[in-house]
């Protein structure tokens, strides 16, 4: 017996009792707020047109009819709501299916899946990954998750903006002031040290227009870079060699933030590849009047008809801009993938760009661009304030990453909870609480929302965090560990208690909640699940004797076990360990 069954039950009971076939969405069931009574709740208002009686007597009549079904053992009526409980072996009926299916709430992909993509980090090869990129990775990942646990063959890609004027700078700035260091001189990250010569070149260029005092003036050092870009484009030898040396350091670095994170991608495009896929669209769909040119020479869409705006493809001088590169990536992408979605993940800044660019490419005849769809999130700061990469007063991911472990660390010699560790021990698991601490309190918050990322807050053991979920899934595994010859049981031998049926009703929810994860490209309705079921799992705790060697023992144990497995199952899709000891 599962909740699909129920419902057709009730879909039935009612057409029956009006004569009528009545439209599956007019069933809407609902669980029972906390303040009524009852397991789940009927609206009775879209039923008014079927009985032609008032709210009242459609309610009671209804409410007769269901209780006649085996599952439903009472109801209550409160205006134009049907709360109703349900049976105890139907609550045992739920707990035997959930437990006996095998990967509870995960589709297996098949050869007809579709295959989805998800692009996330596109890092700059101009400075290392901060704490926005860790918003974006840990979207972008548990997001490719959930379509993966829906059956989706899912390819994780990201583009590398490896060209353009802000990587010239970077170059620049090692070149007049590097001196002939190297990331291994100076023993740092080489997406660090790269990232240090992008600040001095703003740095410089603020001196020389304060020195100027007139903006219709270009700075020179402003200029060498727009010069190095030209040359770049041209294939200057010198130029691409020193591109190739100091994009070798990024990636180097990149490389290690990304295992930190435990983030991976299935393919890398280069928008040094790309951008020339881009201006060859351009050029084409130029020549079929799709693109205009303007008198200055530059190449323009015009997207009016979608109540947008004129967009720039290409400058006056031939160099692509962003919109050239992304246009090429596309193309390149459904013909590597033949993809049947295509996510964009990136901040709410860029949220016309990606209105913009499904347009042109709807424009120019490709039909799979409504297979585009674009996961938008806001800003994320930290409590001293907002990061600017040009003041280099950005938040380094792999910075942000060192201080949670250490504080996770710091909390954990200060307990006495963690004696029996040894020292390797303590390390990993110091690793696993700061990790969850950071990657769950990101990923709690809606995608769209700006938020403020509090280390301190992350990193409490009570609370809507990482590290509280962590540790009940400990206990439980504690729990367990008493009892590893248990037999499950589905059946309470007295009356259930209404935690445990809470408990089975969240259960039970959990395929629900991946898949409205995915509908809705919020991972934060996963997370947020998970911290419901732990926190209703310590109440239960609390409250309901577990190893107390009654006949209910194996039954409680089972619910614990079932409980224990969404968690680590859920959080794993979170892209967060959960330890099996704490």
């Amino acid at each position: 017996m599962t909740l699909d069954i129920l419902n057709k039950k009730i879909e039935k009971s009612i057409s029956d009792l009006y004569n009528k076939q009545i439209p599956s969405n007019y069933f809407q069931i609902i669980k029972t707020k906390v303040d009524f009574e009852g397991d789940y709740t009927l609206i009775i208002f879209p039923f008014l047109s079927f009985s032609e009686k008032d709210l009242s007597s459609t309610a009671n009549e209804i409410g007769v009819v269901l209780q006649k079904i085996e599952e439903v053992s009472s109801f209550n009526i409160v205006k134009g709501f049907l709360n109703f409980h349900l049976s105890d072996i139907f609550f045992s009926k739920i707990l035997e299916h959930v437990f006996s299916s095998k990967n509870f709430g995960f589709i297996s992909p098949s050869s007809n899946s579709k295959t989805t993509l998800v692009e996330f980090s596109s890092p700059n090869t101009n400075k290392p990954l901060h704490l926005g990129h860790i918003r974006n990775n840990l979207l972008g990942f548990a997001i490719s998750n959930i379509f993966k646990a829906c059956g989706h063959h899912v390819k994780k890609v990201q583009v590398i903006n490896d060209r353009g004027i802000h990587i010239c700078k970077s170059m620049l700035a090692w070149l007049k002031y590097g001196n002939g260091k190297t990331p291994e001189s100076e023993k740092v990250k080489g997406d660090f040290f790269v990232g240090q010569y992008y600040v001095l070149f703003e740095k410089k260029l603020r001196e020389e227009k304060e020195k100027i005092g007139n903006d219709k003036i270009t700075p020179t050092i402003l200029k060498e870079a727009q010069e190095m870009l030209i040359k770049w484009e041209k294939k200057d030898s010198e130029i691409i060699d020193l591109w190739n040396k100091m994009n070798g350091w990024v990636y180097e670095g990149m490389e290690i933030t990304y295992k930190k994170l435990g983030i991976s991608f299935d393919k890398n495009y280069y928008e040094s590849n790309t951008y020339l896929d881009g201006k060859r669209i351009v050029q084409e769909f130029l020549k079929k009047n799709i693109f205009f040119k303007k008198n200055d020479e530059s190449i323009w869409v015009d997207l009016h008809e979608f109540n947008l705006d004129e967009k720039l493809l290409l400058r006056s001088d031939g160099t692509a801009v962003y919109m050239t590169q992304d246009i090429g990536t596309a193309l390149c992408r459904y013909d590597d993938f033949k993809f049947n979605n295509m996510i964009y993940v990136t901040g709410s800044e860029q949220n016309y760009h990606f209105q913009t660019l499904f347009k042109i490419l709807e424009k120019i005849g490709f039909s799979w661009s409504k297979k585009c769809s674009h996961l938008s999130y806001g800003m994320v700061d930290l409590p001293s304030g907002k990061m600017k990469s040009r003041e280099g007063t950005v938040v380094d991911a792999d910075d942000l990453i060192s201080k949670m472990r250490k504080d996770s660390l710091d909390l954990i010699k200060k307990s006495n909870k963690f004696d029996d560790f040894d020292e390797k021990e303590i390390e990993d698991l110091s690793k696993k609480i700061g990790d969850a601490a950071l990657k769950y309190f990101i990923l709690k918050v809606d995608a769209k929302k700006n938020m403020m990322f509090n280390p301190d807050e992350s990193i409490d053991f009570n609370g809507n965090t990482g590290p509280f979920i962590q540790y009940t899934y400990a206990r439980i595994m504690s729990i367990l560990k008493k009892r590893t010859d248990f037999e499950p049981s589905f059946n309470s031998f007295q009356k259930m208690h209404e935690l445990e049926k809470d408990l089975i009703k969240i259960i039970i929810d959990f395929p629900n909640c991946i898949q409205q994860c995915k509908d809705s490209l919020n991972p934060a309705l996963l997370a947020n699940y998970i911290f419901h079921l732990s926190k209703t799992y310590n109440k239960f705790y609390q409250k309901v004797p577990i190893l107390d060697s009654s006949k209910n023992e194996n039954f409680r144990l089972t619910i614990s076990k079932k409980v224990s497995l969404i968690i680590m199952n859920g959080m794993n899709l979170l892209g967060i360990d959960v330890p099996s000891r704490m």
